[in-house]
């Protein structure tokens, strides 16, 4: 099975080389994807030294558009059975990867959801941020019946071959919610396990705002009726 590994990239100079660190160390990427979304403080330098690596595709945007646009970017470029999607930022651990992996390689799943509230370790920070998660999440589950605990994890894994079809329109963080709705109306096999979760705080260069909660709640509202 062949993975590849999207790594979307805004403004992520301290962190780009570590993420791909360990991404590759995992052993388990055959094409990493690194979509720079329009960087201003030196990670596209950065990423022009990592070109050396055979495995490694880098795309970049003339101009910052989103995590949306970035991954879609990225998708059009895909080759592996399975697609990771991995944040720049080293909240999420890429030793998670075989944990990720598992439910797809048993043919028990069409795609994971790597949940930070399934009771695996995390640093306890931003309590209003999970606040939002458990609405969003919860509003999830109502409108599309279902019982997911984390909607708005980064970590989604899934193969290929049953998402390159469905119409993503995202732009930015509400990707999530536009991922999350279309293939639970498509009824694939979605399956959660608990990953570990190192979340940074806004003066460490955490980007979602609050505002991202409404534009979520609105594409949760808007595809449920339409595709």
């Amino acid at each position: 099975m062949q993975i590849t590994v999207i790594i979307p990239v805004y403004n992520e100079a301290s962190t780009i080389q570590e993420i791909v660190r360990r991404v590759q160390a995992t052993g388990l990427a055959s094409q990493i994807i690194i979509v720079d979304d329009g960087s201003t403080d030196g990670t596209q330098a950065i990423l022009q030294g990592l070109k050396q690596h055979s495995n490694i595709h880098i795309l970049f945007h003339d101009r910052n558009q989103g995590k949306g646009t970035a991954i879609r970017t990225g998708l059009q470029y895909a080759t592996g059975d399975v697609v990771i999607i991995q944040d720049a930022d080293l909240e999420y651990d890429p030793r998670e990867y075989p944990n990720l992996l598992k439910p797809i390689e048993e043919n028990i799943a069409d795609i994971v959801y790597g949940s930070r509230f399934l009771g695996a370790a995390r640093r306890p920070i931003l309590f209003w941020n999970m606040v939002a998660n458990k609405i969003l999440t919860l509003l999830t589950n109502i409108l599309y019946n279902n019982i997911l605990s984390d909607m708005e994890t980064g970590y989604k894994v899934f193969r290929l071959n049953m998402v390159k079809d469905i119409p993503l329109h995202a732009q930015g963080f509400e990707f999530e919610p536009e991922f999350t709705a279309k293939v639970l109306k498509r009824k694939y096999r979605i399956f959660e396990v608990p990953i570990a979760f190192n979340p940074r705080d806004y003066s460490e260069g955490k980007k979602i705002r609050a505002k991202d909660a409404f534009i979520a709640v609105w594409t949760l509202l808007k595809y449920r009726f339409i595709d």
